[in-house]
């Protein structure tokens, strides 16, 4: 289990993130159009997980407008954001904010995304929502960057996660 804090209370997640220079976990996870998507869809690209609580939070909604900024001048890359959102308001979210280059895609269904990855968060307000982490996963399908944040009302490092792509 990770420590983590929650508006300086601290909590912890069920696990530890994926080891880096080890394969990525596969995993399915529900679009905003209901379909389910796998990790294994995106392999041959680089793919930056961007791992959050929830789009309807500032920080949260930050790191979505600004991985879909970034991600749209990286060659064979796809960012997909990762919450237990619902797909309506992801989808409500992404139209309303014009995000384009950002795949948003909801863990609700598939509570086994959070256990591999180890980001559910244990106890406290946010108990069974993802904590904030960045996974960074090469063509090959290994984990080169991982950054889980401290403090979940912080912004991840942005630009570790996309200096790990280039």
């Amino acid at each position: 289990m990770a420590k983590i804090t929650l508006g300086g209370q601290p909590t912890e997640t069920n696990g530890e993130l994926p080891a880096v220079n080890e394969p990525a976990p596969d995993f399915q996870l529900t679009k905003t159009d209901f379909s389910e998507v796998n990790l294994s869809d995106y392999n041959g690209k680089n793919v930056i997980l961007n791992i959050f609580p929830s789009v309807d939070t500032s920080v949260c909604a930050m790191s979505v407008r600004k991985f879909n900024e970034d991600a749209a001048s990286l060659d064979n890359t796809v960012v997909l954001c990762i919450s237990k959102d619902l797909p309506f308001a992801q989808a409500r979210f992404c139209g309303a904010e014009g995000i384009e280059n950002a795949i948003p895609l909801s863990n609700f269904k598939h509570a086994e995304f959070a256990e591999k990855y180890g980001v559910r968060i244990q106890s406290g307000n946010f108990a069974d929502l993802n904590a904030r982490a960045v996974v960074v996963v090469n063509p090959e399908g290994k984990v080169v960057h991982t950054e889980l944040v401290p403090e979940i009302g912080e912004e991840p490092n942005y630009e570790e996660a996309l200096n790990a792509v280039k």
